[in-house]
């Protein structure tokens, strides 16, 4: 089932294993168990710290745990992690096996001190991006501490518990048998979730801190690298991200980043960190900015945990999210139906009708991705013509199990039993009221800029972007912006990384004459 490449790898990889590793599976008669049964023998062959047995009592079969030797196994995954998944599985193995991971002590002494027992279990399709960073965070949680234990579930595998909690979104995650949380999530964020003094903790270190002479809030394209700009001048550095790489995180495809022929949203990402954190950068991540005020020669950002940082500049980078439909139905049947990213979502919909909404490179993207799988795409566009490039129009056009409807104006998305079952749409070249029979609608029609934390402070334009001079400086002298937020025209990962490099030279231009 592994090629020789790959086991070649991980013989590499389990060398570093410290003390001995136990799996159990918990299989039955079907040829999934004897496709995970055959994976399982071809890793337990790799190294001789790592052993196999076939009795658990698992009542999802097919599955297996990942413990050390003696111990009840605390990992476990219900589902072939194969896909983005595999790194999961390989990570678990080498830190059950006493592989020290990438977390600090500090975190990890967190996650030791957690008193209760947190049962997570986390609903993914191998497909996700965003999944394995939810399995990963979790399955280290579980390995570290023994009140906390996490089950992997691949939704496809184990359909009937998908329609039964009733998920339409990955990742999904429920807790001592309760929804928890959808959506990506970093293990900081479940740490804060579930031990509720590290928000105190937090911000009185944050408010410790002395000023910085550059201080940077979004953590996406623009602020690395106006953050890396910055930190080369020589200057004291602070880059706040309410979730470093931004809107990156959720791209998938990327293949117009200059020198870089493809790669991935969460591939770039970590690339940027690493370059960011090669020089003498703060990064303060998983923090909100609520307000900016000046006092003084300095400014001042306070944070959505109370902490306040001071710094005598300041770049905006807080980049821009999905734009919603705001319709009637979009937001109850959020995560049951109605979805934004259909590379992580796209799979539970397999066999079944959905639409796209929105005829911009995106919605097309994502209507051509779905198309692959789901029975039907109905895409669907408010003008009367599709704005997507040419390439991808003939694409979509060459599909057959796709339908694309103009000049309709999307009303409202219906439902019935808490999940997706149609949308209405006006046809505004008649008038005339239509509805679809749907499971799922992708909303894919732009984007919103990050800046109702900024009303009244800087200068906003009409669609609520920073309005910028040729420098990066906004309306108030001292405070610059960068990237999606900004007034700058198209929205672009590789004109964002230009513009925080621009910013960055400008404020310290501006620094370097106070």
């Amino acid at each position: 089932m592994l090629d020789i490449n790959i086991q070649n790898q991980l013989k590499a990889y389990f060398d570093k294993l410290q003390q001995p590793v136990e799996l159990v599976a918990s299989l039955d008669a079907s040829a999934k168990a004897q496709e995970m049964r055959e994976m399982l023998h071809e890793i337990a062959a790799l190294s001789p710290k790592i052993s196999l047995r076939e009795d658990g009592s698992s009542a999802r079969r097919p599955s297996f745990s990942v413990g050390r030797a003696g111990e009840s196994g605390r990992v476990h995954f219900a589902g072939i992690p194969m896909g983005h998944e595999f790194t999961s599985l390989v990570l678990a193995l080498l830190q059950a096996g006493g592989h020290p991971p990438k977390a600090s002590e500090e975190t990890l002494e967190q996650i030791r001190n957690i008193e209760g027992e947190y049962h997570f279990e986390t609903y993914i399709s191998l497909s996700c991006h965003n999944c394995p960073d939810v399995v990963q965070a979790l399955n280290l949680m579980a390995l570290y501490n023994p009140g906390i234990t996490h089950t992997m579930i691949d939704g496809a595998m184990f359909q009937a518990e998908v329609d039964q909690r009733q998920i339409m979104a990955v990742p999904t995650v429920y807790l001592n048998g309760e929804h928890f949380d959808q959506g990506r999530m970093e293990l900081e964020q479940f740490l804060a979730r579930i031990d509720t003094r590290s928000v105190a903790r937090e911000a009185e270190k944050l408010n410790a801190k002395e000023p910085f002479d550059m201080l940077i809030v979004g953590g996406g394209p623009a602020g690395a690298s106006a953050a890396i700009y910055a930190a080369r001048k020589g200057i004291r550095t602070g880059i706040i991200a309410e979730r470093f790489g931004g809107q990156v995180m959720d791209t998938l495809g990327i293949e117009n980043f200059i020198s870089v022929k493809e790669t991935e949203g969460p591939k770039l990402v970590a690339a940027l960190e690493e370059h960011v954190k090669s020089y003498e950068v703060e990064i303060m991540n998983l923090q909100r900015a609520e307000h900016l005020t000046q006092n003084g020669k300095q400014f001042e950002v306070k944070l959505t945990n109370g902490a306040v940082l001071k710094s005598k500049a300041v770049i905006l980078a807080t980049g821009a999210r999905w734009r919603e439909l705001n319709v009637p139905g979009e937001k109850e049947y959020r995560g049951h139906g109605v979805a934004y990213c259909p590379h992580c979502d796209g799979p539970l919909f397999k066999g079944q009708k959905v639409a796209v909404v929105g005829g911009g490179n995106s919605g097309v993207e994502a209507a051509i991705d779905l198309a692959g799988f789901v029975a039907h795409v109905t895409l669907i566009e408010f003008g009367e013509q599709l704005r997507a490039d040419a390439v991808l129009q003939k694409k979509l056009n060459s599909l057959p199990n796709v339908e694309v409807i103009c000049q309709a104006q999307t009303t409202e998305i219906t439902g019935a039993g808490g999940k997706v079952n149609g949308l209405t749409y006006i046809d505004r070249a008649t008038g005339a009221s239509r509805h679809v029979e749907l499971a799922g609608v992708f909303v894919q029609i732009g984007l919103v800029p990050n800046t109702d934390w900024l009303k009244d402070t800087v200068n906003l334009s009409k669609y609520g972007e920073i309005e910028v001079d040729s420098h990066g400086m906004t309306s108030v002298p001292g405070v610059f912006a960068a990237g999606d937020v900004t007034t700058i025209p198209y929205k672009q990962i590789v004109i964002a990384v230009g513009d925080g490099a621009r910013a960055a030279l400008g404020a310290f231009d501006y620094l370097i004459r106070q």
